[in-house]
């Protein structure tokens, strides 16, 4: 990255770190994509079942690797204040840490997954589709989140195409597992929705091995020698990377867990409805991939300023972030009313579940709008380091405003399951309206500092 003195300048940076992190997120949510589209289109129990799994791990998965996101903003402020050599040693001690989350998530899930999901009441066969999918997806945790590690760490120093390109070669590779394991081709055996838990996890340790062997190899990563000799664990160290990662880890938490809990609640409605609700909800996420690439952009252009105490350019590119999400937002969200029932149609040929999907997706457009908002203004506060609000806020607008807003007008109004779906919306506009005033707030207190110090 370098410095940037005009609005052309900064629009330029911005769309070469951005566009290739959206080619990114949007191909690592196509994992989960094909996951769910190829399963339903095995059976309604597969997708059910491969929905309700994944509604399960995503949280999970999600909240414990964006502890790791930590290592984007010590980077990014690290490379702005040309400190490459405590840049080099924060990323090792986070692939440590990250092992270990991982073999501990590992092994609480070995304890907790089936209970869980017995709570659920689910149909037999959702029920086992949803357990033997989580189980093959476990193979590929460790991997998974070292690939998180390095990942952030090489979209820190700018060069975010490196990722676009190793998820793109990826990407394939999980889609032609997919076809064998989940239909059974060419002499492998039949797994229906299991079949996709496999293949994603044979992909997170394929693109682990190539990260790591492009830290090794390739400039200007090389150049700080990431893996070129031993360190020993330093608790000083991960104190400082949980300090910023657990309330990153913990927002995201709040925020993707809260479609689980709405999954689990809506067990008792039927299959269809199971069906219907995560289809939209898929689709709908992978639409978040565009405001959350924004975020992830915004964090490294903001640390890189930040670092540098150029907050005048920090602001700049903050609003330069969200204006281009809320418009992508309104254009997404034009296209989802045109074409839901086209798009309901890639995941199901039941017309039920097809009539119901199309239903459900109108929501989705309010979705977008205050996710355009939401996303981009976690992302700048992150690049400030400035975390715990945006964990608080999340908590408030999900899980105190949001599921119990949901859960009365699902239950106790004609609503019904749409009824979860309005409550969600509401946290969402809740939590980005208070998360917007704060980064106004910061804007102005470092500026003034700024102002004061000179």
């Amino acid at each position: 990255m370098y410095q940037t003195y005009t609005l052309r300048e900064k629009l330029k940076q911005l769309n070469i770190i951005l566009i290739p992190i959206l080619v990114t997120q949007l191909a690592m949510y196509a994992m989960n994509f094909f996951d769910t589209m190829m399963s339903g289109q095995y059976s309604p129990s597969d997708l059910a079942g491969v929905a309700i799994g994944s509604s399960l791990w995503v949280p999970v998965f999600t909240g414990l690797s964006g502890i790791l996101l930590a290592i984007t903003p010590i980077v990014a402020q690290l490379a702005g204040a040309k400190n490459e050599k405590d840049a080099a040693y924060s990323v090792i001690q986070a692939v440590y840490l990250a092992t270990v989350m991982a073999i501990i998530i590992f092994l609480v899930g070995a304890f907790t997954v089936k209970p869980l999901l017995l709570k659920m009441n689910l149909e037999t066969s959702v029920y086992e589709v949803a357990l033997q999918y989580l189980i093959a997806l476990g193979i590929g945790i460790i991997p998974l989140f070292i690939f998180n590690v390095l990942r952030s760490f090489i979209d820190a120093l700018g060069k975010t195409r490196v990722t676009m390109v190793i998820t793109l070669l990826s990407l394939p590779i999980n889609v032609v597992f997919n076809y064998l394991l989940i239909f059974g081709k060419f002499g492998f055996p039949e797994l229906g929705g299991v079949g996709a838990g496999y293949a994603s996890a044979i992909t997170y340790w394929l693109i682990a091995l190539i990260a790591a062997y492009i830290v090794v190899k390739q400039q200007p990563f090389a150049n700080f020698g990431v893996f070129r000799k031993f360190h020993a664990v330093s608790i000083q160290k991960w104190k400082e990377i949980l300090k910023i990662g657990v309330p990153i880890g913990f927002a995201i938490f709040f925020e993707t867990s809260i479609f689980a809990a709405v999954t689990l609640f809506m067990s008792s409605f039927n299959t269809v409805t199971i069906a219907s609700h995560q289809a939209a909800l898929n689709f709908s996420s992978f639409l978040y991939m565009i405001p959350l690439s924004i975020s992830m952009a915004l964090t490294i252009v903001v640390g890189f300023e930040a670092g540098a105490k150029r907050y005048r350019d920090a602001r700049v590119y903050s609003w330069i972030g969200i204006a281009f999400a809320v418009v992508l937002a309104f254009a997404c969200g034009v296209v989802l009313l045109i074409f839901r029932t086209e798009i309901a149609g890639i995941y199901t040929s039941d017309p039920k579940v097809l009539a119901l999907t199309s239903n459900f997706l109108i929501y989705a457009v309010f979705f977008q709008l205050s996710d355009a908002i939401l996303a981009p203004v976690q992302g700048a506060l992150r690049g400030y380091k400035d975390v715990n609000i945006t964990f608080l806020m999340a908590f408030i607008s999900f899980w105190v405003i949001g599921l119990p807003l949901g859960y009365y007008l699902a239950n106790f109004t004609e609503w019904q399951a749409f009824g979860y779906w309005v409550g969600l919306i509401a946290g969402l506009a809740v939590g980005a309206s208070c998360l917007l005033a704060r980064l106004v707030y910061l804007e102005k207190k470092f500026l003034n500092h700024t102002k004061n110090a000179v």
